[in-house]
């Protein structure tokens, strides 16, 4: 619970709003209250024949099941103190309040009658009646309405909060959780959040103010009638706490189950090409159907203990109920509209108490989603700013990596490397699959950190420069390259104001201009998702126009020229070959056709530098490189 309630209320700006619903509650159980008290005005009729005649018996009123002209002579004369043979009902309702006391009805009444006379006037008490239902709709709306307005800021908050501390998680996080966990939990969770917290407001506020008022009122109304409830309290209360444990206990499974089965569509939506090309299509489909009958099948149990509660609980308010109303009637003697009253009471006691067990399964669910949410709010990024860090204004003199280890988990990735990059120099980083080149060019936007020596930048540390500041000297095109959801100039510019001769420049220097002014609205074409209307070829091409358009003097890419034709690939070279000295160029290739200009190459294997030098110096020195490249010169003959 203390996990739901820090989730739910990390925004300040939605507490007013939680105020004011919880205001609307209040005034939604008096409208229910005098709902009732408004029935029993209604039926209040006076009193019947042998309750005026009964016999008086130690100062009570005793009903009998006969009455005899005897005792009607008796008592007449005590029916009209102030008149003279006539009895009226203000006189008959004196005599019984002499006995029995004034009940809550005619208590309402008389508080009523000086402001609305509803005792005497008909008009009066219909107005009473409108007034009182109004007064009941404004308050049910408002109730309704601004809990939904919470829930809808509170879910929209939780978004915000959890995608903006996703960004500031490092990539481990990433590789830890997948992608339908963090979708789930991004949309999903919040959404149950938010209901959870409306639901504590119901249950931990609204119930008990409900239950402890109306109760009030029921030992106002008769305090014997009223020692039924304590009796049928405790037995209501042990089903809602079991039910409660048994629905939290499966919401956990059903939301870990969700994550699997979202990241089991994801695959296969992403991988459709391979299931239909393999025909693997009941594989896929087999895998799904495990997932969907596990889903369906903790489904059918938590709703087995939802429907579950409200049955036991009406079964037994029913039952105290209808005892109030026997016990009432027939043993304490009460007049029928006053056992109405009562009865109408006691709903509203029993109502928001059988709503607790079902409104106590959406906060079980939440709280379990609040700790699935937590379980990632809690995360701290391990990458994060140095108190006296600097902005890095420009790139001036070298880039030095100076005995770098990095492992993943337990397996070390690089091993005591060390290189020197000066400023304007195009540098191939080459070397067999699992060699630790891609490793290289994520430490250097610090996407991680190094667990030894030190990546330096015109002699400091990269821990010395802000992240934003250090990222934005540094370009960056990817193996796979990453469209979203915009037009063609958008994806160049990816959020920087660049004006549109920027972008066509950086396009034309990265040979996509000729096929984006072939596409239906050129530059302003909107893409699909994840690009799915280009090529691979030409995704690529948009990535290392993206990449130019943002004239970082650090330029990295990383395998960038892999799906490219050879057309296209020699286009490229030219126009990075013009920028030659005056940006700073770090390749990752396995293509050697691509880095036969460099000025620097560093061949590695299983994390070690094995050798460093121009194309002409690793042929002669280094047989794993020379190797390499006469492999590729045979494939190319």
């Amino acid at each position: 619970m203390r996990e739901l309630i820090k989730t739910a209320l990390l925004g300040k700006q939605y507490r007013g709003l939680i105020l004011l619903s919880i205001l609307f509650m209040i005034m939604l159980t008096f409208a229910s209250q005098m709902e009732v008290l408004t029935l029993g005005v209604i039926t209040k009729k006076g009193p019947g024949f042998f309750e005026i005649f009964s016999s008086v018996e130690n100062g009570n009123l005793t009903s009998n099941a006969e009455i005899s002209w005897q005792d009607i002579e008796k008592r007449w004369p005590e029916l009209y103190p102030n008149a003279e043979g006539i009895v009226t009902h203000e006189g008959t309702t004196q005599f019984l309040a002499k006995y029995k006391g004034r009940d809550l009805i005619e208590k309402v009444t008389d508080f009523l009658n000086p402001i609305l006379p509803i005792a005497t006037s008909l008009k009066a008490l219909a107005l009473f009646i409108i007034i009182v239902a109004v007064f009941k709709a404004i308050s049910l709306f408002c109730q309704r309405f601004t809990a939904k307005l919470v829930a809808i800021k509170i879910s929209s908050e939780l978004r915000r909060t959890y995608f903006e501390h996703i960004q500031s998680l490092p990539m481990d996080f990433y590789h830890q959780y997948n992608m339908g966990s963090i979708s789930s939990r991004v949309v999903g969770d919040a959404a149950l959040v938010a209901e959870a917290l409306n639901a504590c407001l119901v249950n931990y506020l609204q119930t008990p103010f409900t239950v402890l008022t109306t109760l009030s009122i029921c030992f106002v109304t008769s305090w014997r009638l009223s020692l039924i409830i304590f009796l049928g309290f405790p037995v209501i209360i042990y089903p809602i706490l079991y039910l409660a444990q048994r629905v939290k206990k499966i919401s956990k499974q059903i939301q870990g189950n969700q994550e699997i089965f979202a990241s089991v569509l994801l695959d296969f939506i992403a991988g459709i090409q391979t299931v239909k090309v393999f025909a693997m299509e009941e594989f896929s489909l087999k895998k799904y159907r495990e997932q969907n009958t596990r889903m369906a099948t903790l489904e059918r149990r938590s709703a087995r203990y939802d429907v579950s509660s409200r049955p036991i609980v009406h079964t037994i308010g029913m039952f105290f109920l209808a005892t109030s109303l026997l016990y009432g009637l027939y043993v304490l003697q009460m007049n029928v509209s006053e056992v109405l009253v009562y009865c109408g009471l006691l709903f509203v006691f029993y109502e928001p108490i059988k709503k607790f067990a079902e409104e106590n399964s959406h906060i079980q669910r939440g709280v379990a989603a609040a700790e699935r949410m937590q379980e990632v709010l809690s995360l701290q990024p391990n990458i994060s700013d140095h108190k006296d860090a600097q902005d890095m204004v420009s790139f001036k003199n070298t880039i030095e990596f100076d005995n770098v280890w990095f492992k993943y988990d337990s397996k070390w990735i690089l091993k005591g490397l060390s290189f020197t990059i000066n400023r304007g120099e195009k540098v191939a980083i080459v070397g067999p699959t699992g060699s630790g080149k891609s490793t290289i060019v994520q430490l250097l936007p610090r996407l991680y950190d190094v667990q030894k020596g030190e990546i330096r930048i015109d002699g400091q540390t990269l821990n010395k420069y802000t992240q934003k500041s250090l990222r934005e000297n540094i370009s960056f095109v990817p193996q796979k390259p990453f469209l979203f959801l915009d037009t063609v100039a958008a994806n160049i510019a990816f959020g920087r104001p660049f004006s549109k001769s920027e972008i066509e420049l950086a396009a034309k220097q990265a040979c996509a201009d000729e096929f984006i002014l072939n596409l239906p609205e050129g530059y302003d074409t909107p893409l699909y998702e994840m690009g799915k209307n280009l090529s691979g070829g030409q995704q690529q091409r948009l990535a290392i126009a993206r990449a130019l358009v943002k004239k970082a003097p650090i330029l990295i890419m990383d395998e960038a020229t892999s799906s490219l034709d050879a057309i296209s690939e020699d286009h490229i070279k030219t126009a990075l070959h013009q920028l030659h000295g005056k940006i700073t160029q770090i390749i990752i290739a396995h293509r050697l056709s691509t880095i036969e200009d460099a000025d620097k190459i560093i061949f590695l294997d299983q994390g070690e530098k094995l050798a460093e030098g121009t194309k002409d110096e690793l042929l002669r020195d280094c047989p794993a490189f020379k190797r390499m490249w006469e492999l590729l010169h045979k494939e190319d003959g």
